[in-house]
């Protein structure tokens, strides 16, 4: 059975993208076949593993628009079971044209369903908007994880977060729900951080990972490279975070399965 899940925050700078990429990556070299789409018109998620815009002949946009199907935008990467629907900025037009589409909050989840059974985990890096491309990522997934830094300007565009979820499970999506709220750029040593990550523990309990990434300059210095960070420098801190998020995570999603439950 396939797991969509949606690395979502309308803030910008929390380390959106690094996490889609290294998460995607890390359940990929656990064996898992893993999808990784990028859904921000930005594209740095495809040219963090090596598909950069000027190198993509058919984008995720194509498929959206109806030029191509979405198997003919997948493309492999430098991990084995890892491919990536990559974006360029012809994206941008989707949020315009989506919004007379018929079926408009779908397009995504259309587009997807020929190829979803080929891949254990699809992950979806989202837009730092509340937009129509986050809607469609959001109606299409079952499960959200959310990155975000451990300061108080942070907790606000979660509460925002959680809200826009609920009204999309009200209105499309019943079985979405938050597989994961996730601390990155974290540093234990700041009083301020581990208040705030005792807030957000009070509220979403077991949903916050154990595992927090730390501030690590290899992380940022892995998508220049076009690589994923446990293929950029495997001893990293930051590789070794998300291989723990990664490892944190299937659990989870392998209790939820023998319990029968969506998460």
């Amino acid at each position: 059975m396939t797991r969509i899940v949606a690395v979502a925050n309308q803030k910008g700078g929390v380390g959106k993208t690094t996490t889609a990429i290294n998460l995607a990556a890390s359940v990929a070299s656990r064996g898992h076949r893993v999808l990784l789409v990028d859904f921000d018109p930005q594209g740095n998620a495809s040219s963090g593993v090596g598909w950069p815009r000027d190198r993509v002949e058919k984008s995720i946009y194509d498929a959206l628009v109806g030029e191509c199907t979405m198997a003919e935008v997948i493309q492999p990467t430098d991990v084995s079971t890892l491919f990536v629907a990559p974006a360029t900025t012809d994206l941008v037009g989707a949020e315009i044209e989506l919004i007379s589409a018929e079926r408009r909050e779908r397009v995504l989840a259309d587009a997807l369903a020929p190829i979803v059974a080929d891949y254990e985990y699809v992950v979806i890096d989202c837009p730092p908007s509340l937009g129509m491309l986050t809607l469609n990522a959001l109606v299409a997934a079952d499960g959200v994880v959310v990155p975000m830094q451990a300061e108080y300007f942070a907790l606000e565009g979660l509460s925002a977060l959680t809200s826009t979820i609920e009204k999309i499970k009200a209105a499309y999506n019943p079985h979405l729900t938050i597989d994961g709220v996730l601390f990155t750029m974290f540093d234990a040593r700041l009083s301020v951080a581990n208040q705030v990550k005792s807030e957000v523990a009070q509220f979403f309990g077991d949903k916050v990972f154990t595992e927090t990434v730390p501030r690590n300059v290899r992380l940022s210095e892995a998508p220049s490279h076009g690589k994923p960070c446990l293929l950029y420098d495997f001893k990293a801190p930051g590789t070794k975070s998300y291989l723990a998020v990664a490892d944190e995570y299937l659990g989870r999603m392998a209790t939820a399965q023998s319990a029968g439950a969506n998460v």
